[in-house]
């Protein structure tokens, strides 16, 4: 830099003589007071907009509440309780009802007419009085029960049992047959059988249970007796001819009274390994 120039010149100029200006460095300090400057300014701006948006909408504000007028104001006046009142005084007494006239009653007694002291009541003061153990006058009693009417009693023929029921032979019943002495002496009758056969039984090898359906007819007879599984073996065969050739069954019931049925029994054997 010439020398007539240096006394002017700024001291930016002087530093950067020589040097590349167009860099940056020299611009941002050349502008840099200008650059405080607008931040202030822009600053002082935003700040006072605030201040007065804060003071207008105080005064909206303000303008916007208006003061609560109260137009009435009374009070009332607060009512003493007041005790409850007496309580009614009690119904009076009825009177006592009249008197009901009542008979002494007399209990019979059979003696001689020339021992009679006192002639029983006559029938109708007993039915338009009162029994009671003492005799008095008064009123008739309106609720005296009148004595039972005698009525001819009626005689219920008990259904006739038509002939088709007496031999009809049934599936379902009340009670069942059952063999004399119960399911014990079912087992010891069947064990008896079985045990008297056991060597055929053995030798056929079949175990199982065999069903055996029969009638057992009112009387107790036993008839169409068959086997209904394991037809044709050993067991069935068995089975079939104890029930055939055993004692009488108990009959079954329907209704109170004995009637045929259908009964089905078990008979079972099993062959132990030895």
């Amino acid at each position: 830099m010439e020398t007539n120039k240096i006394l002017s010149a700024d001291i930016l100029d002087i530093l950067f003589e020589g040097r590349n200006k167009e860099y940056g460095a020299y611009d941002l300090r050349k502008t840099y007071n200008k650059r405080i400057g607008m931040a202030l300014i822009i600053t002082a701006g935003i700040a006072l907009l605030i201040f007065v948006g804060t003071v207008i909408a105080k005064n909206i504000e303000d303008s916007s509440t208006k003061p609560l007028e109260v137009k009435d104001l009374s009070l009332e006046q607060v009512q003493k309780e007041e005790k409850p009142p007496p309580p009614p005084p009690p119904p009076p007494k009825l009177p006592p009802p009249p008197p009901i006239q009542t008979i002494q009653f007399t209990p019979p007694k059979i003696v001689k007419d020339e021992e009679v002291v006192k002639p029983p009541v006559e029938n109708e003061k007993i039915i338009e009085a009162k029994v009671d153990v003492k005799t008095q006058e008064g009123q008739k009693d309106a609720g005296i029960v009148a004595p039972p009417q005698e009525e001819k009693s009626q005689v219920i023929e008990a259904p006739k049992v038509v002939a088709e029921d007496e031999d009809k032979v049934f599936t379902k019943v009340e009670i069942e047959a059952s063999f004399p002495g119960g399911d014990g002496a079912w087992t010891r009758y069947v064990t008896k059988a079985i045990n008297g056969n056991i060597d055929e039984l053995t030798e056929a090898g079949q175990s199982g249970t065999c069903r055996v359906r029969f009638i057992v007819s009112k009387d107790g007879t036993v008839s169409s007796v068959e086997a209904l599984t394991m037809k044709g073996s050993k067991l069935a065969e068995i089975a079939v001819n104890a029930i055939r050739k055993g004692p009488a069954w108990k009959p079954a019931q329907q209704n109170g009274r004995m009637v045929n049925a259908y009964r089905e029994q078990p008979v079972t054997f099993t062959i132990q390994d030895q």
